[in-house]
């Protein structure tokens, strides 16, 4: 691994150099992987619906939501730097448990996931070119582009893309909100932590706070550090000012989105459908009140969000599989150094979970979404965060993490706060199940 530190001293042989680096923002990478790949479509449309239905009220909601979200990031990532060791390996150390339930997860999660993200990356195609195929087909060929993307290209050239799609998002959501011309004085009342006045108000305020950027992507971020090359503590400012800016940067996609929510429909008391297809709506809405232009600017920026959120998991969940099959079939010691080496991106199980997230969903795309395998993801998916947040807390208050890396108050504090939090959305997500359907 070539060095990146700048620093021409070397290690004595046979130990890492652990010596701290100064915090550089040219260092940045693996935090803007995250916040692309945490930030997909859904998530705007959750916000933008949040905008149209109460204005400005929840963005308090939102900011607490990224302040939560870096917590468990940061978590992940000072796992895997004060260890040395990769979070599958942490979470083997708790139990067989907890590899039953990787397993179940990343197979059932990642077969319906494949075509909702193949699905959301087509959808703005579809609507910028109409005429050239059919909205399964933009999905196949989204897919396809993403697996041949990740399977041919290494960590360094997956995070330039990654880096420049955020770029696109970035433009697009910010000229979207500066055009609606937000009212300032309501945005900065709406960080006064105030409930909506209305029924379920308390449970859509958490669902707004747990769904603000990413799910198993918070996981996958300690394997993007890694990936990155560093692998010991003397990375630990640069991985915590690169986490800052991840969620900073997911606060701004979030923001904007509400600021149009806000502005462009509560204010004309207009109605989008969630799910992906309200950001086609919204195009619609903006080609009205800005013109052609506008439109398709957004939908340019639409793909982006999406189709970084395909080839982030497409890479960093596939990264992770790989993590945990090297570790059950050697039963050695799962080390951030192999992530580093960049042996996990060429080994098979990498390459298999790929073709998992990649060919059997292209099913689900022409026949639907079987309603029993919906049910279970969705379960499986509001399991995920509570099961991250309760292990982390177990793995960073023990002696399998050095002392001077060992949760602090803080942390424990808004890990527990994140865990409950998640642990309410998950009782609530199983709940709302229609299970008298599933028998």
């Amino acid at each position: 691994m070539a060095d990146t530190t700048g620093n021409t001293a070397a290690p004595q042989a046979g130990e890492a150099d652990s010596r701290p680096r100064k915090s550089s923002w040219r260092y940045i990478g693996p935090g803007i992987v995250v916040a692309a790949t945490g930030v997909g479509a859904g998530d705007l449309v959750a916000t933008l619906i949040a905008g149209s239905n109460f204005g400005y009220t929840l963005l308090w909601a939102a900011i607490i939501g990224c302040l939560v979200k870096i917590s468990l990031a940061e978590a992940a990532g000072r796992w895997h730097l004060s260890t040395g060791r990769t979070l599958f390996e942490g979470w083997a150390s708790l139990g067989r448990w907890t590899t039953y339930f990787f397993v179940v997860y990343a197979v059932i999660w990642g077969f319906v996931y494949g075509a909702a993200a193949m699905s959301s990356s087509a959808l703005p195609l579809q609507a910028l070119f109409p005429n050239v195929m059919d909205l399964e087909w933009w999905g196949v060929a989204c897919g396809l582009v993403g697996l041949v993307f990740v399977w041919f290209n290494k960590y360094a050239v997956f995070e330039k893309v990654m880096t420049v799609l955020v770029g696109v998002m970035f433009v697009v959501t910010v000229y979207l909100a500066i055009r609606v011309t937000p009212n300032i004085p309501d945005a900065f009342a709406g960080l006064l932590p105030v409930l909506p006045d209305e029924k379920d108000s308390i449970l859509n305020t958490l669902g707004l706070i747990g769904g603000v950027g990413g799910t198993i992507t918070l996981a996958a971020y300690g394997y993007w550090v890694n990936a990155k090359g560093w692998t010991n503590t003397g990375w630990m400012k640069v991985m915590r000012l690169d986490n800052r800016v991840a969620y900073a940067t997911t606060g701004i996609f979030v923001i904007a989105m509400l600021f149009v929510g806000a502005e462009l429909l509560h204010s004309a008391n207009i109605a989008i459908a969630s799910g992906d297809k309200g950001l086609i709506q919204l195009g619609s809405i903006l080609e009205d009140e800005y013109g052609t232009a506008t439109a398709k600017f957004f939908l340019i920026g639409f793909f982006a969000t999406s189709f970084t959120s395909l080839i982030g998991v497409w890479h960093g969940v596939s990264l992770m599989f790989a993590d945990f099959v090297a570790r059950y079939r050697t039963r050695e010691e799962a080390k951030g150094e192999e992530v580093a080496s960049g042996a996990r991106e060429r080994s098979w199980p990498f390459r298999a979970y790929l073709l998992w997230l990649t060919f059997p969903p292209i099913v689900l795309l022409f026949q639907g979404q079987p309603f029993r395998l919906i049910i279970i993801y969705g379960v499986l998916g509001a399991a995920f965060l509570p099961f991250l947040a309760g292990t982390l807390i177990w793995l960073l208050n023990s002696s399998r993490t050095p002392r001077e890396w060992r949760n602090g108050p803080v942390s424990n504090a808004m890990l527990a706060i994140a865990g409950l939090l998640f642990l309410v959305l998950c009782v609530k997500q199983i709940w709302d199940q229609p299970w008298a359907e599933f028998f």
